[in-house]
């Protein structure tokens, strides 16, 4: 049932983040629909709800492609403007190469890591997560994508911070009970 739920919460995430990048009205909604650590976290959230890391690594896997399926059934709705045919969900499918490509690896990387979170406290792939989230600003000006907006940029920034936080508090209180108990 959790998979499921897990999935279905994932398509609805790809769903939202088009739709979201469509909102012309508001001009920093295209940066927040274009920023790549919000699907990573969510192979990593989908992985923290399993024990096996098999399963982990299939769910996140599974909820990279259900939230790619959601963004793309977006992309090509009525509601976009635009009509799912054999011809553009093809197109849909070449120009996102790279991101479904990338899916592949990601989706299972991270959910695994979010497994080993849950299950064995296995911090150092949770402090990754976050630091993602925290970094990606900066290795998109690297990469000649610069997020436009500050306040995107900033509130991404800010997040990542607070998670990389969360982590080594969660590291620190571990670590204390342990000693406690030795």
């Amino acid at each position: 049932m959790t998979a499921i739920l897990a999935l279905l919460l994932a398509a609805a995430f790809g769903a939202g983040d088009q739709y979201l990048g469509s909102m012309s009205w508001h001009p920093w909604a295209a940066d927040v629909s274009l920023l790549s650590a919000p699907w990573l976290v969510l192979a990593f959230a989908a992985g923290c709800t399993q024990r096996e890391p098999l399963r982990a690594a299939l769910l996140g896997l599974g909820c990279t492609a259900t939230a790619l399926l959601g963004y793309g059934l977006m992309t090509l709705s009525p509601v976009e403007n635009a009509h799912l045919t054999p011809a553009t969900a093809l197109g849909f499918v070449t120009s996102e190469r790279p991101v479904l490509i990338g899916g592949i690896a990601t989706g299972p990387l991270f959910g695994l890591l979010g497994q080993r979170w849950r299950v064995d406290g296995a911090w150092v792939g949770a402090l990754v997560t976050a630091a993602v989230v925290c970094l990606e600003p900066l290795a998109r000006e690297r990469a000649g994508d610069a997020i436009r907006f500050r306040t995107v940029w900033e509130a991404e920034v800010a997040v990542g911070i607070v998670l990389v936080a969360s982590v080594l508090v969660a590291r620190l209180v571990s670590s204390r009970r342990e000693a406690a108990l030795h």
